[in-house]
Formats: C-alpha cells, sequence, structure tokens
C-alpha cells in the first residue's frame, strides 16, 4: 500500500521557522513532481509549492514565495518544506502529494496520492 507520511508540523511563533518532511513508503516517488498544499479551517484546500522529479524546477504560490523553499533528496526518497518567517494566516494542515508527471504543478487534479497532514499553528 502506498502511503506519504509528513511531519515536522507543530506550533510556532510569527516570525518563526518550521521544517516539514514528507516520506512515501509503498514505493519510491523519484521520477514524478511532489508537492505541498495546505487546508486552513473553513478554506478550500490551496496549493503551496512543487518541484520536479529532478529537483532543478520549482514553482510556489504567490503566498510563500521568498520564505518557503521545497526540496527533495531522491537517495532517501524525501521531499522538504522549510518554512521561514511564519504568518499566522500559514496555519493550516500540509499535505504532501506525488504527481502523475514529473513537472512541477500547482493543479491538485494532477497529483494522483495525499498524505494525512500535518498541523502547522502559527501563534501571533
Amino acid at each position: 500500500q502506498v502511503q506519504l507520511v509528513e511531519s515536522g508540523g507543530g506550533l510556532v511563533q510569527a516570525g518563526g521557522s518550521l521544517r516539514l518532511s514528507c516520506a512515501p513508503s509503498g514505493r519510491t516517488f523519484s521520477n514524478v513532481a511532489m508537492g505541498w498544499f495546505r487546508q486552513a479551517p473553513g478554506k478550500e484546500r490551496e496549493f503551496v509549492a512543487a518541484i520536479s522529479w529532478s529537483g532543478w524546477n520549482t514553482y510556489y504560490a504567490d503566498s510563500v514565495k521568498g520564505r518557503f523553499t521545497i526540496s527533495r533528496d531522491n537517495a532517501k526518497n524525501t521531499v522538504y518544506l522549510q518554512m521561514n518567517s511564519l504568518k499566522p494566516e500559514d496555519t493550516a494542515v500540509y499535505y504532501c502529494a506525488a504527481a502523475r508527471g514529473s513537472w512541477p504543478t500547482g493543479t491538485h487534479s494532477e497529483y494522483d496520492y495525499w498524505g494525512q497532514g500535518t498541523q502547522v499553528t502559527v501563534s501571533s
């Protein structure tokens, strides 16, 4: 059974940092793009960041550009999301996802596998 397991969420003060990790199990995802999405209470799930299979190409939502960095280590089959300068509006459940193709995309429907999510709470 294929699973994506996120970790690294928690409670942090505004201006602080967190690093999320996503470690798939059941298969390797080194040949597909990976992404992070988030969902705040009462809101729809939104795109955060994505990275190509090679790690050379990345794509960010405007709201996190310059503050968040997505990366991957294919040898460890792990994807990361480094989040700096966190704001209260970043509070959400963050989901890791594996895309169908190799190019980074912000389109929800182009992702086939999803994790269960990890909670990130930023206090003001």
